[in-house]
Parts: structure tokens; sequence; C-alpha cells
């Protein structure tokens, strides 16, 4: 298998922390997002949004959508559960992530390390009042529970976690979230746990080649 791959991005982030800890054979194929490389016909076959991350199976079908492939990755693992009462749990959170935490958290970061925010401080303030209303979420719900589903370590976990974590990125205090805290540093904790998370690129700033304006 092959990752299309882009390393200033938790959702590639997410994919690659699974792979580490899984003990998976997949080539990490890097991508460069800001200068073009998804604009190509070529990357369009693999995905026509045009973003990443891309998986291409053993079939060399692709596939695209960060959770996706952490779900086909994970399933037979210990990091989804058999039972369907606690899956559909885990796949909760997924949806969680992708509605939730991406829309504020993370694009709320990727304005400001790249400097969109300039001249859209009303929307960027929106996005991060609705980051606060996910950090204080999480925070009422692990206040509660060690983990997010099940009282273990589970695919929903490291979801979250890709764009939880960077909060601070986008100017975000976590010590006002003491259970979110502590729940980072158990995923943290994790067997094979590696975060090589890098920061955005100059090329990354507005006038580039992406679908990014």
């Amino acid at each position: 298998m092959r990752l299309f791959d882009y390393a200033a991005s938790a959702n590639c982030l997410k994919v690659r922390i699974l792979i580490r800890q899984l003990g998976l054979d997949v080539e990490l194929v890097p991508v460069d997002i800001f200068a073009g490389d998804t604009l190509t016909d070529e990357y369009r076959a693999l995905n026509p949004a045009s973003e990443t991350p891309v998986l291409q199976l053993p079939s060399a079908a692709p596939l695209a959508e960060s959770n996706a492939i952490l779900l086909y990755l994970a399933d037979g693992s210990p990091l989804l559960p058999d039972g369907l009462g606690e899956r559909a749990q885990v796949w909760r959170w997924l949806f969680f992530e992708q509605s939730a935490v991406v829309p504020s958290i993370g694009s709320a970061r990727f304005w400001i390390l790249t400097g969109r925010s300039e001249g859209r401080e009303a929307e960027l303030e929106r996005r991060l009042a609705g980051a606060r209303g996910v950090l204080e979420l999480l925070d009422e719900h692990l206040a509660g529970h060690a983990f997010l589903v099940g009282g273990r370590y589970t695919l929903a976990d490291l979801a979250v976690y890709g764009y939880t974590h960077a909060a601070p990125d986008a100017g975000l205090d976590l010590a006002a979230y003491p259970h979110t805290r502590r729940w980072l540093a158990a995923v943290e904790r994790q067997p094979g746990f590696e975060n090589d998370l890098v920061t955005y690129p100059e090329n990354a700033r507005p006038g580039s080649r992406s679908i990014y304006r």
C-alpha cells in the first residue's frame, strides 16, 4: 500500500500514527499540496477533491478521506471494537471529528499559521468560538471517561487527537481543559505512538498553487 501524505496535515498525521501502531507496511509518498501536486490529472484520478491523504490499496484502488482510511486499516485490530454498540460509538466520534473538530480547530490553525486570517477576523473568531465549544464538550465527556469509548484507547481517540492536540497552534489555551489535557497525554503514551506533525512551510501562505484560498 501507498499513502499520499502531507506532513503538516493532522488528517495525514492520524493515518501515519495508525500505520506505526499497527506495524503496517505502507510506503509514504510525500505530496506538496501548495506546489500544485494535488492539481494534476494523475492526482485527481486518485482523489477528485485534490486533498490528502489518499491510501492506494493493494488492488491499486485509491481510498480517500482520512477516517475512511483509518477504518479500513484498523479493521480486525483492537482499535476497532467488535461489538456493534461500541463500534457505533467509535463511528460517532469519527463523524464528530470531521464535522466539528476539523472545521473549527483545524481551520483556525490553518488560517493563523499560514497568514490567512488577515481581513477575516470576524470569521476567524466564529471558528475559534466553535473550537472552544468543541473543547468544552470534550472536556465534559472526558471528566467521566478515561478514553472516548469503552474505557480504552480506540480509533476514536486517535481520530479526535489529530487536530485537538494542535489547538495551541490556533491560540487556544488547553490549560482551561484539564480532562482533555490528561486524555491527550494518555493517547501519547500508547505503544507505537509518534507525533511527527510539522508546521506549515512558507509556500503554504496565500498565493500558492492549491485548492486552498
